[in-house]
């Protein structure tokens, strides 16, 4: 089922290496002026551009874009209790893992009365978006308000599109996700018009009231489809953005010590996710490749979403890369820089801490993926098309900012004034010399 690359008699150049691997063609660019129109519409016309365009692309006009306290309550009480359960774990977990990222103030003493201090001061307020297209995202309401709460945000807004079938509310479990985690502003705006009212804001329609302000954000977290991420791009100056997601993406380095059930179910669960999603094989062992490719038709016939997994594998944006060792592999895996990447090897935590460029690493046969989507603590927000090799997912980091406070005392200006002088003189700004030197006038 998965086009093979035989790289076991070398590997190409770095460069060249890219160029061969799987990978999802996104063009951003594309879309750029289907989006400009959108996001001018929303800055010029506020709220009521969002309604219009809710009406066009989702096919439902809701009564106002803030949802109702009464809505977010009562998604909650109706909750399936399994999956509020879930959802708890999920939380507790999450919080686990994000309450140990939050950094501390450092005070370095450069010199006797010279002192700078690091802060890290959250963004003060955040738009948080949940998909709401092929598939619901309550784990990507977690994902998002866990470590912007951690990071100790003073003010948090869940975006995630109105749905027809739900009286243009967003889908209940997104709602009762909000509530679990005690978000009490949740809009109905989805796609780039969510982008463009949480950067410029808007006042809302009805009571709820009539006149209601939304504030707009500094910050824009959260993944969505290319239309949304070229607002993202848009806007960003205006608003800080995460990243520009892509189509998800499975890498599994695997050896012939890897279940080829396994490997082929977590291949599987993230071609569910889009019809673009990739799913890579990396190995060592051809035999394991044949069976993977066996379990495949098998697994894939008995799935719910046959037909887009079947795309996704089938794309080019999917298949299986041959390579003579794990060294090369290793090589193969850290140039395409997964979103995900699974290690299934002997010695798979020693190999997993050769990696350098993964959104995420799972190790060895008991953390699938799946696991850290929901479970593990970890965050599923991550790099993609490539970005692991410069950027990593979502963290309390995200939302914090470093500010340097930079205190001197007299004496320990004019210990370093001269070579404060020397250097503006020595790039033709004089001025920034004379800054210190007019302190000390007699």
């Amino acid at each position: 089922m998965l086009t093979r690359t035989d790289l076991r008699s070398g590997l190409p150049a770095r460069a060249e290496l890219r160029e061969v691997m799987p990978r999802a063609e996104v063009n951003v660019d594309a879309v750029l002026d289907q989006v400009r129109p959108i996001v001018a519409a929303v800055a010029e016309r506020g709220v009521d551009a969002a309604l219009e365009l809710a009406e066009r692309f989702d096919r439902v006009r809701p009564e106002s874009i803030r949802v109702p306290a009464e809505a977010l309550s009562r998604a909650l009480e109706d909750l399936d209790p399994a999956v509020r359960d879930a959802l708890a774990t999920s939380i507790v977990r999450a919080r686990k893992v994000h309450a140990d990222q939050r950094r501390q103030d450092v005070v370095t003493q450069v010199a006797a009365g010279g002192t700078v201090t690091e802060r890290f001061i959250p963004v003060r307020r955040v738009g948080l978006y949940a998909p709401g297209g092929l598939a619901v995202y309550p784990s990507s309401v977690v994902m998002n308000v866990v470590p912007a709460q951690a990071a100790g945000v003073e003010s948090l807004v869940v975006c995630s599109p109105p749905q027809a079938e739900h009286r243009g509310l967003p889908h209940p479990t997104i709602m009762a996700a909000a509530a679990m985690l005690e978000v009490d502003e949740v809009w109905a705006v989805g796609g780039a018009q969510a982008v463009a009212l949480l950067a410029y804001g808007g006042t809302d329609t009805v009571d709820q009231g009539a006149g209601a302000v939304l504030e707009p954000v500094d910050l824009v977290t959260g993944p969505g489809n290319a239309y949304l991420t070229a607002a993202k791009r848009l806007l960003r100056g205006l608003i800080g953005i995460d990243a520009e997601a892509g189509p998800t993406e499975i890498a599994v380095l695997a050896d012939h010590t890897a279940d080829a059930v396994h490997v082929a179910a977590d291949l599987i669960s993230q071609a569910e996710h889009d019809p673009f999603a990739a799913s890579v094989l990396v190995t060592t062992s051809y035999e394991l490749a044949d069976a993977v490719d066996a379990e495949l038709e098998r697994q894939v016939a008995a799935t719910k979403h046959t037909e887009r997994i079947r795309t996704a594998l089938t794309g080019r944006q999917s298949g299986t890369v041959l390579v003579a060792s794990i060294d090369d592999g290793i090589a193969v895996v850290d140039g395409y820089a997964a979103e995900h990447l699974e290690i299934q090897t002997e010695d798979a935590g020693n190999v997993a801490r050769r990696v350098r460029n993964a959104g995420a690493i799972f190790v060895g046969p008991w953390a699938p993926v799946s696991l850290g989507d929901y479970c593990a603590g970890s965050n599923h927000v991550l790099p993609t098309g490539g970005c692991a090799r410069h950027s990593g997912g979502l963290s309390v980091q995200t939302f914090l900012r470093g500010i340097h406070l930079v205190e001197y005392t007299q004496a320990a200006l004019r210990e370093v004034a001269d070579q404060v002088v020397t250097l503006a003189n020595a790039e033709d700004l004089p001025a920034h010399g004379q800054a210190v030197t007019a302190r000390f006038r007699a």
